[in-house]
C-alpha cells in the first residue's frame, strides 16, 4: 500500500501506548499524519512505547475508555479524519482472572469510542480492532470466514464478540446516511513482533527465557495458531481505513491473517525461533493446567484478498527472523525507535 494517503491526515489512536499501538504510530509518524494517541500508560515494564519516545512526536493523552467524558472530549477536540480502537484488555488468562474488567474495557470502552465518533463530525472512517477469537471455535480445519458464528468461549474472546455486535448495531442505528463515516471491524491472528513485552504471549515469553539463559517453557506445543508479524495486520488495518475513506462502500467486517502455510504449531513457533535465535536456545513442555484455550484456529482472507487486495509480505520464518533481529539490535544498545522504523522501511519499501 501506498502511506502517503496518510501524509497530513487526523489520525486518532486508541490503545496507542500498548505494543500494536506504538508499531501504528510509528508507521503513521513516516507517513506524516497528525496523530492523537488516547490510552493508559504503557502496560508493561519495559515497553516499546516508552523505548521509542513516541510520546515525544504526537499528541499524547492518557486517559480510560472506560472514562467516557475525557475521550469523547478528547476526539471532539481532536478533530480526527480516521480512527482506529486499539484499546483492550488482551490477554486471554487475565480476563479469567478480571473478568468483569475485561467486559467494561472491551465492550463499554468500545461504546464510549463509538459515540466519540458519532459526536465527531470530521470523522471519515472509523476501524475497531477486534481479534481472531471473536468466531465460535469449532476446531476447524479450515479458516474462519467473516460471515461465521461470533460467540468467543471465554471473557476475553466473548468480550470482542460484543465490540463486534455493539459496532454493528451502531453503524446500522446511527451511522446509516450518506454523510455518516465508514464504520468496519478488523480481525486479525496472534500477532508478533520486536517490543512486545506482554505476560502469557509465546514470543516475550521465548525472549524473557534466552535473557535468562533459561530454556522455553511451552504449555501446548501441538496448539495451532494464525501467527503473522505486527506489520502484517497493521497494514491491513491502514488499507482498510484508507479504502473506506475514499469509498464507504468498502466498509465491513474484514480478517487479516498469514496464508496458511505460516500457520504452524506452538511447538513449531518455537523451533523456529531457537533456529533463528541461536545460542544454544532451547524449549520444553511444561502443561500448568491452565483454563481453556482453543487448539486449532484459522482464519481464511480470501475477503481481504479479493476486495481490498491486501495480502501478507512475510511468511512465517521471515517474521520471526525480524523479531531476533530486533531483540538483538536492541541488545548492542541501538535506539530502539530507529530500528522500529527500519523495519518499518523495510516492509512498507520506502
Amino acid at each position: 500500500m501506498n502511506l502517503s494517503f496518510y501524509n497530513g491526515k487526523k489520525v486518532f489512536i486508541t490503545g496507542h501506548s500498548g505494543f500494536k499501538g506504538t508499531w501504528l504510530c510509528r508507521i503513521l509518524l513516516q507517513a506524516g499524519a497528525e496523530i492523537t494517541g488516547y490510552a493508559l500508560e504503557s502496560p508493561t515494564e519495559p515497553s516499546l512505547f516508552e523505548q521509542t519516545k513516541t510520546k515525544e512526536d504526537i499528541q499524547n493523552i492518557f486517559g480510560d475508555v472506560r472514562n467516557s467524558v475525557l475521550l469523547v472530549e478528547s476526539m471532539m477536540k481532536a478533530k480526527p479524519d480516521i480512527v482506529f480502537h486499539l484499546a483492550a484488555q488482551p490477554i486471554v488468562r487475565q480476563s479469567y482472572k478480571e473478568p468483569v474488567e475485561t467486559y467494561e474495557i472491551n465492550v463499554m470502552g468500545t461504546i464510549n469510542v463509538l459515540e466519540g465518533v458519532r459526536k465527531s463530525p470530521s470523522v471519515r472512517s472509523f476501524v475497531n480492532v477486534t481479534t481472531d477469537k471473536v468466531y465460535k471455535n469449532k476446531e476447524w480445519l479450515w479458516g474462519y470466514r467473516e460471515d461465521e458464528e461470533l460467540c468467543g468461549f471465554d471473557p476475553y474472546s466473548n468480550s470482542k464478540s460484543c465490540s463486534e455486535l455493539v459496532t454493528y448495531s451502531y453503524k446500522n442505528s446511527f451511522f446509516n446516511n450518506e454523510n455518516s463515516p465508514a464504520i468496519s471491524t478488523a480481525r486479525s491472528g496472534n500477532v508478533i513482533g520486536g517490543g512486545d513485552y506482554a505476560i502469557d504471549r509465546i514470543i516475550p515469553d521465548c525472549i524473557r527465557a534466552v535473557l535468562k539463559g533459561e530454556r522455553i517453557i511451552i504449555r501446548n506445543p501441538y496448539s495451532t495458531r494464525p501467527y503473522q508479524h505486527v506489520l502484517e495486520c497493521l497494514s491491513g488495518y491502514l488499507l482498510l481505513a484508507q479504502k473506506q475513506f475514499e469509498n464507504k462502500n468498502f466498509a465491513g467486517n474484514y480478517n487479516f491473517g498469514p496464508d496458511g502455510s505460516s500457520c504452524v504449531t506452538t511447538g513449531e513457533l518455537v523451533e523456529l525461533f531457537c533456529s533463528s535465535w541461536g545460542k544454544n536456545a532451547k524449549w520444553r513442555i511444561q502443561g500448568d493446567g491452565g483454563p481453556h484455550e482453543a487448539n486449532f484456529l484459522k482464519l481464511d482472507c480470501s475477503k481481504s484478498k479479493s476486495v481490498l487486495g491486501w495480502k501478507p509480505h512475510w511468511d512465517i520464518r521471515q517474521a520471526i527472523g525480524s523479531i531476533t533481529e530486533w531483540e538483538k539490535a536492541l541488545l548492542a544498545k541501538n535506539d530502539a525507535a530507529s530500528i522500529t522504523d527500519i523495519q518499518i522501511k523495510n516492509y512498507f519499501g520506502v
